[in-house]
């Protein structure tokens, strides 16, 4: 069975471990619910192919009415396109049950500016959700600047944007991811475009996703949850885990992504966690551990 419960020191043993709840994480009442964040890909596919167990897992939290949502760094795609890309492996969902970066950068940008425009650096779920926002696109002295996840780079675009950002606009970043992993392997992320044009101009991006609260208190709102009722299963330490243990979430580390055993140990936080896959994760044993 999986629960949580106070961590050993690493290394840790493997699946269904049992690990504690952080220090100072309210106590929750007796029959209250829990959600669950999930990242994508590395926890419940890598690149085009599922992970063993992962539409097994959606399935018992649809059948227990345990409320969850997928969140994801990758601005490229709109939710409609996950529906789509879970369906071929599987996994029955909703565009409800999606969260993006693109998304959450639409809803900050709602509250900075209704209705202001932006240069963008990326590709169409990104520029999708500010046409949502009411965001126009422009070439011409654009409020911001904005970074997303994409192959539309060139060097003309980026002299444009340095020059945008020096003469005023806001730099905004979807996410500071460094690399993206693709079938094929790895390519520069949306943090390599951020930080080239911070090195350029001397100014300091704003990031909206994960490991952003931003994003992920937003994602917990929208599920109705408090705190100690959040849960997330993601597979990198900077942002998923680092993310949700800042929030006082529990934070459970999957290691069929980009974290190995070994790596966890040099970490200075923990989650609280470990297990090889999500199919190691029961659900239902993570509710009644976290009602205890």
């Amino acid at each position: 069975m999986t629960t949580l419960t106070r961590p050993p020191a690493p290394p840790y043993s493997g699946a269904g471990m049992r690990l504690a709840l952080p220090q100072g994480l309210p106590q929750r009442e007796p029959g209250s619910r829990c959600g669950f964040l999930l990242d994508m890909d590395g926890v419940i596919y890598r690149g085009d192919e599922p992970v063993p167990g992962a539409a097994e897992f959606v399935h018992s939290l649809r059948e227990r009415e345990i409320p969850f949502l997928f969140l994801t760094n990758n601005s490229a795609s709109g939710p409609r396109d996950y529906v789509v890309k879970l369906e071929k492996m599987g996994i029955q969902v909703e565009e409800e049950h999606f969260y993006t970066c693109g998304m959450a950068t639409m809803e900050f940008l709602q509250q900075q500016k209704p209705h202001g425009t932006a240069f963008v650096i990326g590709e169409g779920g990104l520029v999708s959700a500010l046409h949502q926002a009411g965001y126009g696109i422009t070439t011409k002295q654009p409020d911001y600047v904005i970074v997303g996840e994409g192959r539309t780079l060139n060097f003309e675009m980026a002299e444009k944007a340095m020059m945008m950002i020096l003469n005023g606009a806001h730099l905004i970043a979807t996410n500071l991811d460094v690399s993206c992993p693709t079938a094929a392997g790895s390519r520069p992320g949306c943090g390599a475009i951020v930080a080239m044009l911070e090195a350029a101009t001397g100014r300091r991006a704003y990031s909206v996703g994960k490991p952003s609260p931003f994003m992920m208190r937003a994602a917990r709102k929208r599920l109705g949850l408090r705190t100690a009722e959040t849960v997330m299963v993601g597979d990198t330490m900077e942002t998923d885990i680092r993310g949700s243990l800042e929030l006082g979430f529990q934070a459970i580390l999957v290691l069929t992504g980009s974290t190995t055993r070994e790596r966890v140990a040099t970490y200075p936080f923990q989650p609280s966690l470990v297990v090889d896959s999500i199919a190691d994760v029961d659900p239902a044993a993570i509710v009644s551990s976290l009602a205890v």
